[in-house]
């Protein structure tokens, strides 16, 4: 659990630090198309778009563990419909039994 805690919060660090680089590109972007000829801003464009598409594929690769969890939860819950409904209801039962004792 504490795996998949950390590695989470490594994924949620670098989807951080990486949109925080496409705005500061494209502020960047936006000063250099105010100054630029159609040249410079051809380069300018052609280079936030590959950054773009760098962010997008480290973003995919790191999503990939966190949806594969997913499926397999859903697979779970798919399978064992009744254990799920269950454990939810015993759940809920212990949550209302401690509210009530307040």
């Amino acid at each position: 659990m504490e795996s998949r805690t950390n590695e989470l919060n490594r994924a949620k660090g670098k989807v951080a630090e990486d949109s925080k680089m496409i705005v500061s590109e494209g502020e960047t972007l936006l000063k250099t198309v105010t100054n630029a000829s159609a040249d410079g801003y051809a380069a300018a464009r052609a280079k936030f778009a590959e950054q773009v598409t760098s962010v997008k594929t480290r973003l995919a690769e790191v999503s990939r563990p966190v949806m594969k969890k997913a499926r397999q939860a859903d697979e779970y819950v798919h399978g064992n419909p009744w254990t799920v409904i269950g454990a939810a209801a015993a759940l809920g039962l212990l949550i209302g039994f401690l509210a009530r004792k307040r």
